[in-house]
C-alpha cells in the first residue's frame, strides 16, 4: 500500500490514527493528513490515494459531501474508510451509498485499524495483480493489431473487450529510438518488441507534457489524433513516415504527419541523383574500396552518400534497403577478415531506424567500416590523426558550452567526417556524444561543489537550454539528481 490519507479535524485523533496504522504491521509508504473536507479533496483530485480514513463531522466540508465529491470529481477514488462517534444508521446507509467501503465508530480500537487494513491491502494487491495481467495482454494485442493483419471479426471482439478501456478524447501514436528509457505508466501505452525502435500511445491530454518530460531530446515521429483502436493501425503508419522525417531531420525533431504531408516534393532529378548510389555498380565500387589504400576516396563516397540521404534525395526505405544489402554483401565479400565484432555490429546495423536519427547511424556504421577497412589494409598510420584529435579534445573542452557536434569540430581541425568519428573514438575511447556528456558533466559536478551558481544557470552554462534534460542527463551520469550531488559533497 503506498498511500493513505487521514481526514479528520481534532489533531489527536488525527495523531492516533496514524500511529495504529504505522503500527499495524501493514506496510504503508506514505501517510498523508488533512484537518478538513476541502483539503482533502484537492489532494485526492492532485495524486493518486490507495485508502482515505475520514470523520463525517468535520469544518468547511464534511465527510458525506467529500466521498460524494470525489466519486463524482475523481477518476480513480481511494478506498474509503468512513470513522464517526455517532452510532447513526442513517449517517452509515447515506456513506455506504456514496461508496463507502467500511464504517468504524469512535473511540477507535487498534484492533479494528488492523483488520480493516489488513483487508484492504490483501484487496489492493490482488487488484493491482490483475491490472497488470489485464494491462500486458492489452498491450499486447495493441503490438498485434499495428503489427498484423486482423481480421473483421477479430476486431470486433478486440473493439467489444478494450475499446472503453481507450482514450474516449483521442490520441497519438509517437515513434522514437530504441534508447528512450521511458517507464511503463498507466498514463500511456509503450508497445514492447518493436523494430523500428520505441512506440508509444499517448493520449491527446497529456501529448505535449509527456513529448516534455520524456522525448524532449528524441527525434520523433508523430501521428495525426486518432479515436478507438480501430484506427490504431493506421495512427502507427502515420508515425512510422513522420519518424523517417524527424530521423534524418536530427536535433531532437518532432515531426508530425501533417508536417510530412506539407513536405514539398523531390524534383525527378534530384531523385534521380539519389539513386544512382543504389546500383550495384555503386555499391560494388564502395564494396571494392575497402582494404585499399583509397581510404580519404571510400570515406568522400560514404559522406557523399549520407548527405544525399540528408537532403531526402533517398527514401528512407529505399536507404534501409541499401543498407541491408551493402552489409550482406560486405560479410559474403570479405567472410574471412569477419570476427565477431563484426557480428555484433552487423546485429544492430542492421536495426537502422533503432537509431535516435541519421547522423547516431552514420557515426556508428562509419566507425565500424574504417575499422574493418583499416584491418584489412593493415597499413594505418595513426600519429597524424592522433595529433589532431588531440586538437580536437582540446577545442571541445574549451568550447563545449557551444552547440558542438562532430561536423563542426571536425571541419575545425580540418578532418574527414567520417574519419574523424572513427580516430575520435580510437583516441577517446569514447564516441563524440558520450565525451561531450563527460566534458559538460565534469564541469557541472565542479560548479556543484566548488561555487552557488543555482542549478538552472549550472545547466545552461555548460551547454544544456532544456532544464529538464539537464537534470535527466546529469542523473543518467552520475546516479543521482544535481540537488542530491550538492548535498552529498557538503556533507
Amino acid at each position: 500500500m503506498k498511500t493513505i490519507l487521514i481526514v479528520e479535524d481534532e489533531k489527536l485523533i488525527r495523531q492516533g490514527i496514524k500511529t495504529m496504522i504505522q503500527r499495524s504491521g501493514v506496510p504503508v509508504e506514505v501517510i498523508m493528513e488533512c484537518s478538513n473536507g476541502e483539503s482533502a479533496l484537492e489532494v485526492v483530485r492532485e495524486q493518486d490515494i490507495d485508502v482515505m480514513f475520514t470523520d463525517i463531522r468535520m469544518p468547511k466540508m464534511d465527510g458525506i459531501e467529500l466521498v460524494r465529491r470525489i466519486h463524482e470529481e475523481v477518476d480513480n477514488p481511494p478506498i474509503i474508510v468512513a470513522i464517526s462517534g455517532y452510532d447513526d444508521f442513517s449517517y452509515a446507509v447515506e456513506m455506504m451509498r456514496n461508496g463507502v467501503r467500511e464504517y468504524i465508530l469512535k473511540p477507535v480500537e487498534r484492533e479494528k485499524i488492523v483488520e480493516v487494513l489488513t483487508m484492504l491491502e490483501r484487496e489492493i494487491t490482488q487488484r493491482q495483480e490483475h491490472y497488470h495481467k489485464e494491462r500486458k495482454i492489452g498491450i499486447a494485442q495493441i503490438r498485434h493489431i499495428i503489427t498484423d493483419e486482423v481480421t473483421e471479426d477479430e476486431m470486433t471482439l478486440l473493439i467489444q473487450k478494450y475499446e472503453k478501456a481507450f482514450w474516449q478524447n483521442g490520441y497519438f501514436v509517437l515513434c522514437a529510438g530504441r534508447d528512450c528509457e521511458i517507464e511503463d505508466s498507466q498514463s500511456y501505452y509503450l508497445v514492447p518488441e518493436m523494430e523500428e525502435g520505441t512506440v508509444v500511445v499517448v493520449p491527446e491530454d497529456t501529448l505535449d507534457v509527456f513529448l516534455k518530460s520524456e522525448m524532449d531530446d528524441r527525434s520523433v515521429g508523430i501521428s495525426r489524433k486518432h479515436f478507438g483502436i480501430v484506427e490504431l493501425k493506421n495512427a502507427y503508419e502515420e508515425a512510422k513516415k513522420a519518424r523517417a522525417y524527424a530521423y534524418c531531420a536530427g536535433n531532437q525533431s518532432k515531426i508530425t504527419y501533417d508536417d510530412v504531408l506539407t513536405q514539398p516534393q523531390i524534383r525527378p532529378e534530384l531523385k534521380e541523383s539519389g539513386d544512382k548510389f543504389m546500383t550495384e555498380t555503386s555499391r560494388m565500387q564502395r564494396l571494392q574500396l575497402i582494404g585499399t589504400e583509397k581510404t580519404d576516396e571510400l570515406t568522400a563516397l560514404w559522406d557523399r552518400f549520407f548527405l544525399t540521404v540528408h537532403r531526402g534525395y533517398i527514401q528512407m526505405a529505399d536507404f534501409n534497403r541499401e543498407m541491408t544489402m551493402f552489409l550482406s554483401q560486405a560479410k559474403e565479400f570479405y567472410r574471412n577478415s569477419f570476427r565477431e565484432e563484426d557480428e555484433e555490429a552487423f546485429s544492430r546495423l542492421r536495426q537502422v531506424m533503432c537509431y535516435e536519427n541519421l547522423d547516431e547511424f552514420e557515426e556508428e556504421f562509419s566507425s565500424w567500416m574504417i575499422s574493418f577497412h583499416e584491418r584489412i589494409h593493415q597499413t594505418q598510420d595513426m600519429d597524424s590523426n592522433q595529433q589532431k584529435i588531440a586538437q580536437a579534445v582540446d577545442y571541445i573542452k574549451n568550447h563545449f558550452r557551444k552547440d558542438l557536434n562532430m561536423a563542426v569540430v571536425s571541419n575545425e581541425i580540418s578532418m574527414n567526417y567520417t574519419m574523424f568519428s572513427y580516430s575520435f573514438k580510437q583516441y577517446t575511447g569514447k564516441n563524440f556524444k558520450d565525451f561531450m556528456k563527460e566534458v559538460r558533466m565534469g564541469e557541472a559536478r565542479r560548479l556543484l561543489e566548488e561555487t552557488d551558481m543555482r542549478i538552472t544557470d549550472i545547466g545552461e552554462y555548460v551547454g544544456y537550454e532544456n532544464e529538464k534534460t539537464f537534470l535527466k542527463v546529469f542523473r543518467q551520469c552520475c546516479g543521482v539528481s544535481p540537488s542530491e550531488y550538492r548535498k552529498n559533497v557538503l556533507r
